[in-house]
């Protein structure tokens, strides 16, 4: 019997019918094989607070992410967050996103005491900084630096030579001030004429998101475009330096607040807002307010 059913199995098993007969199990010594274990690869997910989807991962699995699909990652502040509510043309860009990396401490901290959901911040700093080590030991691509003014590419060029640190002087643009509507046509010419694999746009958190969303929808290709706003000054030395321990502990905004009291003080009074709009909303994308259609670009330059 065990002679024929040995022959009508392909695979000339015994099936475990007969302990007492040797196993036909081949290659594993007359023993069962190991049973194939399911792996289950988990890839990092995403936090929705406000409408925008962040990114669950390190800075490093986000630079991962968008050095190989390309397209704009943004690290929204909180009086960035609050701005939802204000400017239709950054809310499309903050949706039309491909990554976004939660920045604010402040949003951070209040969604864990909500929903009691602990999110992994990655500071636009932290993110920089780690961006620029991964070049600095790769070899150094063709970037191109969008900046806010000469004092920023002068910081910049020093800081280049310093470290050192490839940064061509024909790769960066001194971007205009921008009003509501964003619209760089002379931006786009040299892009699509130098093509470069990244962008790094350091204008201040507003305008920067809107320009990112702009380039992306007309370019005749796809670079990463990174969105870090101050965080390029904080390295360079173009803004006051951030001590790690208070990038850590969410204390960026004191330092700069401690430093220029005017200038941070109606940023400071914005981000307050935050908390009741999370309260308000949580997950869903804020309504518009109606009526208000006033600029306040100027309140977040270099944020």
């Amino acid at each position: 019997f065990w002679e024929k059913a040995n022959q009508r199995s392909p695979y000339n098993y015994n099936y475990g019918r007969d302990r007492s007969r040797p196993s036909n199990y081949l290659g594993f010594g007359g023993h069962r094989p190991p049973l194939q274990k399911n792996v289950l690869i988990v890839s990092p997910g995403y936090h929705q607070i406000l409408g925008i989807r962040f990114f669950a991962g390190t800075a490093q699995e986000a630079i991962a992410r968008i050095c190989e699909s390309g397209g704009f990652l943004v690290a929204p502040s909180a009086p960035g967050m609050v701005r939802l509510c204000d400017d239709e043309r950054y809310r499309r860009a903050m949706l039309a996103a491909d990554l976004a990396i939660p920045d604010s401490g402040l949003m951070v901290l209040v969604w864990r005491l909500l929903r009691r959901e602990k999110i992994r911040r990655v500071s636009g700093l932290k993110y920089l900084k780690q961006l620029l080590a991964k070049w600095k030991g790769e070899g150094t691509p063709e970037i191109f630096w969008v900046l806010p003014g000469e004092s920023a590419r002068e910081k910049l060029l020093d800081w280049s030579r310093r470290e050192p640190f490839a940064v061509k002087i024909d790769n960066c643009y001194l971007a205009p001030r921008y009003g509501r509507e964003i619209e760089d046509r002379h931006l786009l010419a040299l892009l699509e004429q130098r093509r470069p694999a990244h962008v790094l746009v350091a204008i201040g958190s507003g305008p920067q998101e809107k320009l990112a969303h702009y380039i992306i929808e007309r370019l005749g290709y796809r670079p990463a475009v990174h969105c870090i706003g101050a965080a390029l000054g904080f390295i360079t030395g173009d803004q006051i330096a951030i001590p790690d321990w208070a990038d850590r502990f969410y204390l960026g905004w004191l330092v700069r607040f401690l430093a220029q009291p005017r200038l941070f003080a109606p940023r400071v009074l914005m981000a307050l807002k935050l908390p009741a709009l999370i309260f308000k909303y949580r997950e869903r994308l804020p309504l518009m307010r109606q009526g208000i259609a006033q600029s306040v670009d100027s309140m977040f330059g270099g944020s």
